[in-house]
């Protein structure tokens, strides 16, 4: 009961507080400002097909509030002959016209507005869905594009100390204190450093080929990836605070709630709609004129009761489907924290790492230089600290990455919660 209370306070404080926090929040400085990052999304195509499907929900739900039935006129024209007519005319020209509509009766319109305003809000939250979606797909991208970046940098830095050891190498050759074995391997080294220089200039273009596609509005500014930072919440205040705004939650409430109204709806029609009408006609040589009324009812059957069961059927699909996306969130969260907070750990255990091998790398160049360490020792340190300051930036990235999209979840990032 206690966890309950806690729980529900958080869910009803955390959404003001933070949420009037987020008008003001700044985007960090290794990605696009709040006018960059939302025009952007705004363009996604999720986003257009998404906001097209709330242009169709609102003709939808005026569909419905109009009502499906129509006024219907008709008219029949006959000529009637009378055998044995004492005017000597055996035929009568005669006409009808009739003008008759079906009635929603039993509360069938009210259910009927309340079904379009459903669909209509169920539209909007999977727009909303739709933008963080998006958000999420851009902030991978551009993570993507400045992690290669990034580490194409690290490689371009050991590719001048692999040119250098190179020279280094050729002039003891020459002066008799290096082998040609040393030179072969100091030149092996060389091509695979500019072997990993290609490749990752590779990755760079095509993160920056993926981006510049999907999200042709970004402006496209490189950025260095900033510092991680831990966590400020615990999981608690992080899930009280995604799920007060999840529109993936809010489109499944209003599932369930269309699912409900709908079952109200097909057990109203149980009472079939009556078709009323008005008609006029002239009959027997335009002698006589006849006005009245019509009223008619369908018949209900056995489809009708079918269709009762299959939509309480459907209300509890909806039911389930909502208890899953709730669960599924819960998981989503815990995961996503948890990746935070050991991805900020990693972050700072390869930054330690990668310094403490730049170092070693340092020293041992200066120590090759001086003629007192072996090519081997040298390569063989270069390349562990290639391969630490190359964890570092990725570590960098992964602990980024998942404080960002925890914020973006959070409506915390880029103000996607002001976004009607």
């Amino acid at each position: 009961m206690k966890h309950w209370i806690t729980s529900t306070v958080l869910a009803l404080v955390l959404p003001l507080t933070l949420s009037a926090h987020a008008a003001g929040l700044a985007a960090p400085s290794d990605l696009p400002d709040l006018e960059q990052a939302r025009a952007a999304i705004e363009q996604d195509p999720a986003v257009n097909q998404a906001r097209h499907a709330v242009q169709a929900a609102t003709h939808t739900a005026g569909m419905l509030a109009a009502s499906p039935y129509e006024w219907t006129a008709s008219t029949t024209a006959q000529r009637r002959r009378i055998d044995g007519a004492g005017n000597g005319s055996g035929s009568s020209n005669e006409w009808s016209v009739q003008l008759e509509r079906t009635l929603r009766i039993g509360g069938k319109a009210a259910l009927d507005r309340d079904l379009g305003d459903a669909g209509l809000q169920q539209a909007r939250a999977q727009l909303g869905a739709a933008r963080n979606e998006s958000a999420r797909l851009l902030l991978d991208l551009w993570l993507d594009w400045l992690t290669a970046r990034q580490t194409r940098e690290v490689l371009l830095e050991q590719l001048q100390f692999a040119q250098a050891n190179v020279k280094a190498v050729e002039t003891r050759r020459k002066a008799g204190d290096a082998s040609m074995l040393e030179r072969n391997v100091a030149q092996g080294d060389l091509a695979e450093v500019q072997r990993q220089v290609s490749a990752t200039a590779a990755a760079e273009s095509k993160a920056h080929a993926a981006l510049r596609v999907r999200f042709p509005q970004l402006p496209l500014q490189a950025r260095a990836l900033s510092e991680p930072t831990p966590l400020d919440r615990d999981e608690a205040q992080w899930r009280a605070q995604i799920a007060a705004g999840s529109d993936l939650l809010r489109t499944a409430r209003q599932a369930l709630r269309k699912a409900e109204l709908t079952a109200a709806r097909t057990r109203a029609d149980r009472l079939p709609d009556p078709t009323v009408g008005v008609f006029t006609a002239s009959e027997a040589f335009r002698s006589e004129r006849v006005v009245g009324l019509s009223l008619s009812f369908p018949l209900g059957g056995r489809y009708r009761d079918q269709s009762a069961r299959e939509a309480l059927s459907q209300v509890e699909v909806a039911r389930a489907s909502l208890e899953r996306q709730s669960r599924d969130l819960d998981v989503q969260i815990a995961t996503q924290v948890s990746d935070a907070v050991s991805g900020f750990e990693r972050w700072q255990l390869a930054e330690q790492s990668a310094g403490v091998a730049r170092d070693s790398a340092r020293l041992t160049q200066r120590a090759f230089s001086l003629g007192e360490a072996d090519l081997q020792a040298l390569l063989m340190v270069r390349r562990q600290s290639m391969d630490a300051v190359n964890a570092a930036v990725a570590a960098r990235a992964d602990a980024l990455r998942a404080r960002y999209k925890l914020l973006i979840d959070a409506r915390l990032l880029w103000n996607l919660a002001g976004v009607d």
